[in-house]
């Protein structure tokens, strides 16, 4: 797949089939996320891989718009480690690219995939920590569902040429 169609072609997927994925396929989307430019490359990352049905009830009995974890096969908590950010805010941009990442790889691989926020609300990061047994200096910053789609989406025409500026605003 070219990087251009898996830019304009990904698309929140929130159905999936029943077909297992593969943990090498699990493998190469955090290899992924574990490229991602990180400020000073520090990396300050962390991954969860989980696929139990009671760890996702779990989840989705803390966080509002998290059902589609009850048919994805697969979900990686994506985990920031204050000790290894380069400052107080980058760790978050740098989880952020580092979930992009991941979603882009999915897609590339024929999964779907769905990014559940979970920074900067305390309640959903607090609930987290008790599910995964976070230490304190871990923060759960975000969750991918992962699965064989059982939906496909168009691309939608998102360029919106008034928020292009050149030279100043």
């Amino acid at each position: 797949m070219e990087l251009s169609e898996a830019i304009y072609n990904r698309r929140s997927i929130r159905r999936y089939t029943d077909q297992i994925v593969d943990e090498g396929i699990i493998d190469e989307i955090i290899h992924a996320g574990m490229y991602a430019p990180s400020a000073a490359n520090k990396q300050p990352w962390h991954f969860i891989v989980f696929s139990d049905l009671q760890t996702k009830a779990a989840v989705m009995d803390v966080h509002p718009h998290s059902s589609m974890l009850s048919h994805a096969q697969k979900a990686i908590l994506v985990c920031l480690d204050e000790n290894l950010q380069h400052d107080t805010g980058y760790g978050a941009v740098d989880c952020a690219a580092a979930t992009q990442n991941m979603l882009l790889m999915a897609h590339a691989l024929g999964l779907g995939a769905c990014w559940i926020g979970v920074y900067p609300r305390e309640q959903r990061m607090s609930a987290l920590r008790k599910i995964f047994y976070l230490p304190d200096h871990i923060t759960a910053f975000a969750i991918v569902s992962l699965g064989y789609p059982l939906q496909s989406k168009e691309r939608p025409d998102r360029i919106i040429r008034e928020r292009i500026h050149k030279e100043k605003w």
